[in-house]
């Protein structure tokens, strides 16, 4: 039996989730896109009995996504949290947000058909376009932005935050250091990277929130404080903006141009396709 020790970026929610794990799954809903401002998040799922929470509980916010979608993350860091539902015994958790071993890999890919533009699905994972066969459940329509020429537009999860960016992107990476990874509480994080000057809020910039690693020169994150979605946090001391490609709602017209960092990635996730991975940061 496998028992999985939880965490959030900060470390203010700590918890237990025993196993066996019964499903690991990719999840490209637009949802948790935003949720985690990544092109998917990736969940473990096991038997409610073996749920702890050990610290942090009072630092849980949850926002109700769908009529049957409940998401939680943590208020401090904005890091996703774990889930329980009674009514059918089970409890699930973000994968990266658990340590070590796992002892399961992940089984397919599910809402493939509401994949990012800027995201390649390229292992060999079986695909669903929304719910597996045996869910008895149905997605949820999303509001679609029309793409207006020369402007990048995104959101949080709630709507409540807007942004938009004029012009190209600089740079997008896939990072799958374990900051990025407990902070986004996905596999890697995907960012786009933005001049200072080409980026504004539409609306809702008091909502955003804002946590540094203590001990870090420059990582941090930023989130939606009623949502708890991803956000583009500007970083005036670098002049850059750094997006997560979670959050946009059009094309940025660039797809990722690297793995960094990969030597400390995800024991369970197997990196595939062309593009090329750096053990940590690639040369200028």
């Amino acid at each position: 039996r496998t028992m999985a020790k939880g965490r959030c970026l900060c470390g203010a929610l700590r918890y237990e989730l025993d196993g066996p794990f019964s499903a690991m799954m990719h999840y490209h809903c637009s949802m948790c896109r935003k949720h985690h401002g990544t092109g998917f998040a990736t969940f473990v799922v096991a038997p409610i009995a073996g749920f702890r929470w050990i610290s942090g509980k009072d630092r849980l916010v949850s926002y109700q996504s769908s009529p049957n979608g409940l998401r939680t993350f943590c208020s401090v860091c904005g890091s996703a949290g774990p889930s329980a539902l009674p009514e059918h015994g089970i409890a699930f958790a973000p994968a990266a947000s658990l340590e070590g071993e796992l002892a399961i890999k992940p089984q397919s890919h599910i809402f493939a058909g509401s994949n990012a533009p800027w995201h390649a699905i390229t292992d060999d994972l079986p695909q669903h376009d929304a719910y597996p066969p045996g869910f008895n459940a149905e997605g949820v329509p999303r509001p679609v932005v029309t793409p207006r020429p020369g402007i990048t537009e995104g959101s949080c999860l709630c709507g409540e935050i807007g942004f938009e960016i004029t012009g190209a992107p600089v740079r997008m990476m896939n990072c799958h250091c374990s900051r990025c990874r407990l902070g986004r509480a996905a596999a890697h994080a995907s960012n786009v990277f933005y001049k200072l000057d080409q980026f504004r809020w539409v609306r809702g910039a008091s909502l955003v929130t804002e946590y540094k690693v203590p001990d870090a020169r420059f990582h941090a994150v930023a989130f939606c404080s009623r949502c708890g979605a991803k956000v583009p946090r500007p970083s005036p001391d670098r002049g850059i903006v750094v997006v997560p490609a979670g959050s946009l709602d059009t094309d940025p017209g660039i797809r990722a141009q690297a793995h960094i960092f990969v030597a400390d990635k995800a024991p369970w996730f197997d990196i595939t396709g062309p593009t090329p991975q750096f053990p940590a940061m690639p040369p200028a």
